[in-house]
């Protein structure tokens, strides 16, 4: 019966530490009675683990069992000696590089078994191992050494540790299990964890992950030791690599990296322009970042109208040369683990057309109004560059859908407007036309605008004349006086000569009978004037005699002083005029203004007007 547990429990073992073992456990080996079962080829394991050596025995009648020895030495040696004990019943037989490490699985000999384990394997624990039974024959000490052997291979250490991942879904908790290798291992191993993201270097686990060591007894002699790494799993551990690293207290260590997988969706975002212009391509991608992939789904307006379907989590749709008809709204929709999630974009089909029929300007009555339309999608915007130039205007602007139509209206001060510019733009699309301006004015303005021309025409006329006028005034003006001084120098000359030969004056009378008869010429006054005026019959009947003698009596002062009489020849009129009366005055200052008027006298003219007022002064005085 204990036989067969044994038997039972090596074959697991075997399997569970996935030691190869080249022949299955061979037939039982005797001699004299004394019987040995071991596995007849080698068994092979590795660095850092641990394994199990099966050995079944049975004595010769008379032989009681006490202890158990075994012994590693080289193939090629015949016997092992007691250098090379590995294990002993007796501990204090065991060199120390084996004591503890090598276990005898049933520590009652009696039973017959005499398998062993050995723990934390090195490369150096490989050779070929016998077996050696003490115990007492018939009362006497006595054993027994076998002579078969069992051979042992340790390789490097390639076993990784176990790790086992649950399904995870964002949201909820994980636990995560990393199981060291081998089942027999008399040494806890160390179990640590690593977690590397994205692009990312390793980094010890923190935050909301916790580990924690397990010890796991499966038989008496067997343990499985393992780690448990528990976190809240999510969107940002989608596709991250953990690591569960165990070291050997042989120094030896294994690790194992795992991806995982969460199961998680994110919204679908929507990316490329939602705004084309017409005749462009509309180009949108619905993406949705999920596990396992989403289907994708793009509609316009309702779920009949299927435009594309897409299972790879990702969906290009792709409308070519768009017209207005295609503005509206888009919709993505992704579902995921018979969950569906939907975003949508709206998209605008803009357009833009050149300035519309009915745009142009009417002048009226020194207004002007102009009106430009336009039309597009957005609304184009409409400027007039000749706003710039005006500080007074108004500007009404109507919209209707698409179509905008603005009205500007200036007063002017004149009417040489030709054309006036509109100017439409919407984004880097423009236009610009060149408005006609028409006049358009009542019949009545026209007849006032003409008449206004018309005075406008005589005022010209008469600002010519005017100028003419002046300019010929100040001819006269320069003309007069010059002809005033020669006058003057002339009156001079007439007096001198007449004081030195008073008979010039008689012998002359002729001539100056003939200059008076053309004095009203020079005065400006008709023949029927001259008749009225009784100082003018006198003149006409004046003896010039009398002139002698009035020269006579005033012989002795001209001889004493040719200057005084000089004077008083020449201040003769301006005593008169001073001493007369205010008529006189006015009527001299009249005539001056006459003669300026007039523009000029001739200096003949002007020699006889100076006879004249010294006649006029000898009659005076008779």
């Amino acid at each position: 019966m204990f036989t067969f547990f044994w038997m039972t429990l090596l074959f697991f073992l075997w399997g569970s530490t996935k030691n190869t073992v080249e022949s299955a456990l061979g037939r039982p080996v005797c001699s004299g009675g004394y019987c040995i079962t071991l596995n007849e080829g080698e068994i092979t394991t590795e660095a850092g683990l641990c394994v199990v050596i099966p050995c079944f025995f049975t004595m010769a009648d008379g032989f009681t069992p006490k202890a158990i020895v075994w012994f590693k030495c080289e193939p090629w040696r015949r016997r092992c000696g007691d250098s090379d004990v590995v294990f002993h019943t007796n501990r204090n037989k065991v060199p120390s590089e084996f004591l503890g490490r090598v276990l005898l699985l049933d520590p009652d000999v009696s039973q017959g078994n005499c398998s062993i384990m050995i723990n934390d394997l090195s490369t150096s624990d490989s050779g070929s191992y016998q077996l050696r039974v003490n115990g007492f024959y018939q009362g006497t000490a006595d054993g027994v050494t076998f002579p078969s052997r069992t051979s042992l291979s340790v390789k490097d250490l390639t076993q990784k540790p176990s790790v086992m991942i649950p399904p995870l879904t964002e949201g909820q908790q994980a636990t995560l299990t990393c199981t060291a290798p081998g089942l027999c291992s008399g040494s806890p191993p160390k179990i640590t964890w690593m977690w590397r993201g994205k692009g990312e270097m390793e980094v010890n686990i923190t935050g909301n992950m916790a580990a924690s060591f397990k010890t796991e007894n499966l038989t008496v002699v067997t343990q499985r030791h393992s780690s448990i790494l528990t976190f809240n799993s999510s969107a940002k551990h989608h596709n991250t690599n953990v690591t569960c690293k165990v070291s050997f207290t042989s120094g030896l260590t294994t690790e194992e990296t795992v991806t995982l997988k969460v199961n998680y969706k994110s919204q679908p975002q929507i990316t490329g322009n939602t705004i084309v212009k017409e005749g462009d391509d509309l180009n949108l991608t619905c993406n949705v970042e999920s596990f396992p992939q989403s289907v994708v789904v793009w509609t316009k307006h309702s779920a009949s109208e299927i435009y594309l379907q897409n299972n790879t989590g990702s969906a290009t749709l792709v409308i070519s040369n768009v017209t207005a008809p295609d503005s509206g709204r888009y919709v993505c929709t992704a579902t995921h683990l018979n969950e569906t999630v939907s975003a949508y974009a709206d998209v605008k089909i803009t357009w833009f057309s050149k300035i519309l029929k009915g745009s142009g300007c009417v002048l009226q009555s020194a207004l002007l109004t102009c009106v430009c339309i336009t039309e597009g999608f957005p609304l184009p915007t409409i400027t007039w560059p000749l706003l710039k130039d005006h500080t007074e205007y108004s500007v009404i602007k109507t919209v209707s859908n698409h179509t905008i139509n603005d009205t500007v209206t200036i007063p002017l001060k004149n009417r040489h407007y030709v054309s006036v510019e509109c100017y439409s733009s919407q984004g880097n699309e423009e236009a610009k036309e060149n408005l006609t301006v028409q006049e358009d004015f009542p019949e009545k303005e026209v007849i006032q605008s003409k008449t206004i021309l018309e005075k406008i025409s005589s005022l010209e006329v008469v600002v010519a004349f005017l100028i003419g006028a002046l300019l010929s005034a100040i001819i006269c003006c320069l003309a007069v006086k010059c002809s005033r001084k020669t006058l003057k120098e002339s009156d001079e000359t007439l007096k001198m000569i007449s004081q030195e030969d008073p008979l010039i004056v008689q012998n002359d009378k002729s001539h100056v009978q003939e200059e008076a008869k053309n004095l009203p010429m020079a005065g400006e006054k008709s023949a029927s004037e001259m008749s009225k005026d009784p100082k003018d019959v006198q003149y006409a009947s004046i003896d010039f005699s009398v002139m002698k003698q009035r020269r006579a009596k005033e012989a002795a002062k001209e001889r004493a002083s040719t200057l005084t009489e000089y004077a008083e020849i020449k201040t003769g009129p301006k005593e008169q005029s001073e001493d007369g009366s205010k008529e006189g005055s006015e009527t001299l200052e009249g005539e001056e203004e006459d003669l300026m008027t007039k523009r000029c006298v001739s200096e003949e003219q002007t020699e006889v007007e100076a006879v004249y007022s010294t006649v006029k002064d000898v009659l005076d005085e008779i």
